[in-house]
């Protein structure tokens, strides 16, 4: 069963989720205000990712009460390559005053040399963002244009068994239309839009200690209209909805349960850069992903730990929508991850 949300606050008074489910719009009102799991367990962030089959830029800006983080990653697909730079800011607390919604209100953060900038206008998303040393003692800079946003998007409103005031709230806007120029080490890399896309990952919630996911995604077109996926799983209590859609000319389609099959993992030796298989219990989704590129990172420090693997590579296999219509997904571009922390 896959249960629709509707509209009203996110939260009851005493700070459990007032419904749980999923949706192609924000139908509920976010308030960290009313959030009562305590300030150091809330979790807000806006991830961007913006790639064509060439290259592509990871933005974070993210405020984890306890531990803030800036992040500019550079991926460079034909060389199989990246480069990741992340500034911590200490008990942010709330701070940075990421907005409520992703509908309106804009980001603006700033550490040192590094500088970020999210403005949402009525018909685009802007993205500025730098760093003065990013690679080599060299600057990244970049300003990119979304257009173009898609009518539907995942969202879901995840609850966790085990802490009635734990919740997850997460947007997935895929298939965005990308125009812009990034400077990296003295050359200049352009995204245009016939041929670029961005997907935003809006995030906010209280979420329990230890916890993994896994999740996938790939946007490009398929003929003349954008074609998007989102798949995910592994935390929280998803027994309402899950957060798997497929996406066509920007119109949702609904998928239950996903399995990532990923090499070596039930042997406890994971290998990424093998080829992984996924698919869904229904029989609407069979893919093949040929990674190219894992964008690994590793982070213990006593009780924080984060082990995170963001695979990119190409798909194959079909996808079948909600009216039966089979689309064959020939060598797309995206990625799929595994991510574990405690935090």
């Amino acid at each position: 069963m896959q249960k629709k949300l509707t509209k009203g606050p996110l939260l009851t008074e005493d700070g459990q989720l007032a419904e749980a489910g999923y949706s192609t719009s924000l139908v509920k009102d976010y308030s960290r205000a009313a959030v009562r799991m305590g300030r150091m367990r809330i979790k807000e962030w806006d991830y961007y990712l913006i790639y064509n089959n060439r290259f592509g830029v990871a933005l974070t800006v993210a405020d984890n009460s306890y531990m803030g983080l800036l992040s500019i990653s550079f991926l460079d697909f034909e060389k199989g390559m990246e480069h990741t730079v992340s500034p911590v800011l200490p008990f942010t607390m709330g701070r940075l005053n990421l907005p409520e919604s992703s509908e309106q209100g804009s980001v603006h953060v700033k550490k040192g040399r590094s500088r970020f900038s999210f403005v949402k206008t009525d018909r685009e998303r802007i993205l500025t963002a730098s760093m003065e040393k990013f690679d080599a003692g060299l600057p990244i800079r970049m300003k990119i244009v979304l257009t173009e946003e898609p009518r539907d998007s995942m969202v879901i409103a995840t609850p966790f068994t085990e802490k009635k005031t734990a919740f997850y709230y997460n947007q997935k806007i895929i298939g965005m239309k990308a125009k812009g120029i990034v400077e990296y080490k003295g050359r200049k890399y352009y995204f245009r839009p016939d041929e670029s896309f961005g997907l935003l990952d809006w995030g906010r919630g209280a979420w329990t200690y230890d916890n993994t996911w896994y999740w996938g995604a790939l946007q490009g077109k398929i003929g003349s209209e954008v074609f998007g996926l989102n798949l995910g799983y592994g935390f929280g209590d998803t027994s309402a909805a899950t957060e798997n859609m497929l996406f066509l000319g920007g119109k949702a389609h609904k998928l239950a349960d996903v399995h990532f099959e990923i090499p070596g993992e039930k042997e406890g030796e994971i290998r990424y850069l093998d080829r992984w298989k996924v698919a869904d219990d229904e029989g609407r989704l069979t893919l093949d992903f040929t990674p190219v590129l894992d964008r690994s990172a590793l982070t213990s420090l006593g009780v924080l730990m984060s082990d995170q693997h963001q695979v990119f590579g190409w798909f194959d296999g079909t996808a079948v929508l909600d009216d039966g219509t089979k689309i064959p997904i020939r060598k797309m571009l995206g990625f799929m991850e595994k991510v574990r922390n405690k935090w």
